[in-house]
């Protein structure tokens, strides 16, 4: 529907059953009216079926095919337009970090490094109740993709977007992407604070375990999951409209490897944790289940959530209405029915 979104597309299937309704309400008047014709005489039709209309069945067959599939619509919960309010919970102020440098376009996981990573995010918004959640994109430098909200549905949008095409620089830089997190918290007690570190731990610029003491000067855990495999795989690149192998300038194909030791160092140095995505089908959620979730948490205000406006009332209103006229023909259409049975004796 033009201007209109739905809360429940997956109910679309209840919209199916009109046409059924409509096929077999005809069906119907067809098969009576041969049957009518069959007992009495079409010129006298009206004296022992004066209740029966060819146009008040199709009527019938209409209202209630229009009440289904209104009814349909109000169960798909439609809304138009939202707003703005303040959330005020308790809960944790998370920062995710994704590396979207070229070595997470690797497949040694499927699809690539980088897709199971905003996996792996997806997942855990799935499970978050009242925590604030922050989205940082790195490569060579760190961008923001989202502040931390409370607004699960747009950061889930927004993370399809995540790309190497828009890095600024190249290389795998994990201090920028740190202190970009850092910058996000409000500095006061870190014990509400963590940050997810999503990467293939290939630091080319070394100073991520300086900014992981930084954070563990202030109370902040990092929590981090290895993207990648110890056997490793070939960086895709387009060359010229062509899919190749990135190569080192020596002409040899370069394997990029999962290096796992430099990040459970930076992780257990900050009194977080580490986990491969290679070893669980989901490290992210796990971390948040059996650490992240028992951090101490606090009250939480300035964040804001997209209310909805609902439009559904509209489509429950004339979906009732239309199948109580439709049952109220219907009782008529027994009472007819009896009539012409008496006349008939």
């Amino acid at each position: 529907m033009i201007g209109f979104d739905f809360l429940r597309p997956q109910l679309l299937w209840l919209a199916v059953w009109a046409l059924p309704t409509l096929f077999l309400g005809i069906y119907g008047l067809r098969r009576r009216q041969q049957s009518l014709a069959r007992l009495v005489d079409v010129r006298h039709l009206h004296r022992f079926a004066p209740g029966f209309s060819r146009t008040g069945v199709l009527l019938r067959v209409l209202l209630a095919t229009l009440g289904i599939l209104l009814l349909a619509i109000a169960a798909l919960g439609p809304v138009r337009g939202y707003t703005w309010r303040e959330v005020q919970s308790r809960g944790l102020d998370i920062v995710c970090c994704i590396d979207t440098s070229r070595s997470m376009l690797t497949e040694d996981l499927r699809p690539s490094r980088l897709e199971r990573a905003k996996r792996e995010v997806r997942g855990l918004l799935d499970r978050l109740k009242g925590d604030r959640v922050a989205v940082i994109a790195f490569s060579g430098d760190a961008r923001e993709i989202a502040p931390l909200t409370h607004d699960r549905v747009t950061l889930a949008g927004l993370l399809s977007h995540v790309s190497p095409r828009d890095n600024r620089m190249g290389g795998t830089n994990l201090a920028a992407a740190l202190s970009q997190a850092l910058a996000l918290f409000d500095g006061r007690s870190g014990a509400h604070e963590a940050i997810c570190l999503l990467t293939d731990g290939e630091d080319l610029e070394g100073r991520g375990l300086e900014l992981a003491r930084e954070a563990a000067s202030r109370g902040i855990r990092i929590f981090v999951v290895g993207v990648g495999t110890q056997g490793g795989g070939k960086i895709p690149i387009l060359r010229d409209g062509k899919a190749e192998f990135l190569r080192d300038p020596g002409g040899a194909e370069v394997v990029s490897k999962l290096e796992d030791a430099s990040l459970r160092t930076l992780a257990e140095s900050t009194g977080g944790a580490y986990l491969s995505a290679e070893g669980s089908p989901t490290p992210l959620e796990d971390l948040y289940g059996a650490r992240i979730s028992k951090l101490e948490g606090r009250n939480l205000q300035g964040g804001k959530r997209r209310v909805p406006h609902d439009r559904y009332q509209w489509a429950l209103v004339l979906g009732v209405v239309c199948m109580l006229a439709e049952a109220g023909l219907r009782e008529r259409r027994f009472s007819d029915r009896r009539l012409f049975r008496r006349r008939l004796a």
